[in-house]
């Protein structure tokens, strides 16, 4: 227990007994213990509230939120309704209407309307008979004059299909020479897994975050007898065939002028009996819409060295959040070092208990800024035309906005610091850093584009919770890279994993970066290698 909580009031009989010099040191005391009281509920209170957001609020940091005064607490939500204020009530005069005509064959025009790809999804036809012809209606007492067609969303228990390949065995005459078609060579020699199956398998796991022993309870109920192991086994050999490909995309990240980066734990490798690692994936954002997530196994800040590198480009820029490795990093090396807004804007909104007026005028200020960039995206400004759209209209919001945080930092004088003062700080020490965006068209304003891409690793941990080795994790991390970077570039992830891990054996190493998703969209997504499986259904 704290040394303030601890200490107890003298009593009034001692107090007289004390000389004035005793007085005012007790007073002090006093008071200091009653400073440090108040430190410590309004740092239980600022908790507190965040848990409380965490459990029933919403987690952004963007100005509509405080802006929704008509939304009801839990409480209130959950109230008995005698405690709610009744509601007013009116009287409606009774009325009939009479039912609009419609034409029999308009009925289900909504139902006609193609909500699919035809050229992705099978299609079965189903004939439904006309009722009076099934009547026993004689085909002269009517004619045909068209159709109409409705559309349905079913499902089969299983997707699965075995391909059966039947090789004649021939005996030539002449010479009596027995011999058979060789089996069809499979992306992994020897296995009896078609690269369509590794395709999905990779799919399901790393895109649909289904884990290998949820597929292998699917594979049983589907009729198909294949181990647990023999899945783990074919995920570790496709990735293994991947990782060139994804050596290659790292290498044009790096290349890049503007980079973005951040990190997030992982649970990977054991740390004693029944308990794991806590583990960081390091993802690297480019500027060409290519991602990669590196693996390491602590936060210390050598592990960016390690990713990025001790040279680079004249002129290169490094965006990230607050961690402050990526400053030392930038400085040590000659980057330019660029901070996120939206974090800024995140440590604001954290501190909206402590002072909600204050927050709610700094969120207004920092929203200036923000449509500005809305308008810059929907007249798709580029180059030196959005440098100079910034400058006339992001720059002086930006000033503004750092001059006032200034001013109520300067009214806060010696006072004890509140979470809102530490959100101010936050920015006052970062206000050049923020300031980077203005003069580089190329720079985001914040790092979330790189957040939105690296939350297949969140949601990854929901399901498949943690890797059981740290090679595991590094794996996880190549796949993933390719998967996120073509969800970036709109490509269907199954097609190109068909393509590249058939390709991939037969592509010169040299040209490898030609099957990353980025260059693969512009040399092979016109005519992709597919499975057997597919050539047989055409």
């Amino acid at each position: 227990m704290d040394q303030a909580l601890q200490s107890k009031p003298p009593a009034a009989a001692d107090i007289a007994a004390l000389s004035c010099a005793e007085l005012i040191g007790l007073v002090r005391s006093q008071a200091q213990t009653i400073e440090t009281l108040t430190q410590r509920l309004a740092a239980l209170t600022h908790q507190l509230e965040w848990f409380k957001r965490q459990m029933f609020g919403t987690k952004s940091e963007r100005l509509r939120v405080l802006e929704n005064e008509k939304q009801l607490p839990l409480g209130e939500i959950l109230a008995p309704p005698e405690t709610l204020a009744p509601r007013k009530e009116r009287v409606v005069a009774a009325h009939k209407r009479r039912e609009r005509q419609r034409d029999a064959a308009a009925v289900g025009e909504a139902e006609s309307i193609p909500f699919f790809d035809e050229s992705r999804v099978p299609i079965e036809t189903i004939q439904v008979p006309h009722p009076e012809v099934a009547a026993g209606l004689d085909e002269g007492q009517y004619e045909v004059i068209g159709e109409k067609v409705s559309y349905r969303v079913a499902q089969r228990p299983g997707s699965y299909v075995i391909l059966k390949y039947v090789r004649p065995v021939i005996k030539r005459r002449d010479t009596q020479a027995i011999s058979a078609a060789a089996a069809p060579q499979g992306v992994i020699e020897g296995s009896r897994a078609d690269v369509s199956f590794l395709a999905g398998l990779l799919r399901d796991k790393f895109d649909y975050h289904q884990p290998l022993y949820r597929q292998h309870r699917r594979l049983i109920d589907c009729g198909i007898n294949v181990s647990r192991p023999w899945l783990t086994q074919l995920s570790q050999q496709s990735i293994g065939l991947l990782e060139p490909i994804y050596d290659a995309q790292f290498e044009s990240i790096l290349a890049d002028r503007v980079k973005t980066m951040d990190e997030t734990p992982i649970k990977a490798g054991r740390n004693a009996h029944g308990r794991m690692k806590t583990a960081y994936f390091w993802p690297v954002y480019g500027q060409h819409d290519e991602i990669c997530f590196p693996f390491f196994p602590s936060r210390e800040g050598e592990n960016v060295v390690r990713i990025l590198g001790k040279t680079h480009a004249p002129g290169s820029v490094l965006l990230t959040d607050g961690y402050g490795v990526y400053a030392s990093y930038a400085k040590q090396f000659g980057l330019t070092h660029a901070q996120c807004w939206s974090h800024s804007r995140r440590e604001l909104f954290e501190a909206e208990a402590a002072d909600p007026e204050g927050v709610r005028e700094g969120l207004t200020r920092i929203a200036a800024i923000y449509a500005v960039e809305d308008e810059i995206r929907d007249k798709n400004l580029t180059g030196e035309i959005k440098r100079l759209h910034r400058l006339t209209h992001s720059k002086p919001h930006v000033e503004a906005f750092l001059d006032w945080v200034d001013q109520r930092l300067g009214q806060h004088g010696l006072a004890p610091a509140t979470p809102f003062i530490k959100a101010l700080k936050y920015i006052r020490d970062r206000r050049l850093e923020l300031q980077v965006f203005l003069d580089d068209p190329d720079v985001p304003i914040d790092t979330n584009h790189l957040e939105r891409a690296l939350r297949v690793i969140p949601m990854g941990r929901k399901n498949w919770n943690f890797c059981w080795t740290e090679l595991g994790a590094k794996q996880v991390g190549i796949v993933q890279s390719l998967i996120t970077t073509c969800r970036l570039h709109e490509i269907d992830v199954y097609t190109y994993l068909v393509d590249v891990l058939q390709r991939v054996g037969q592509h010169p190493a040299s040209r490898v970066a030609e099957l990353t998703p980025r260059l693969w969209k512009q040399h092979f997504a016109g005519n992709p290698l597919s499975s057997a499986l597919h050539t047989l259904a055409a």
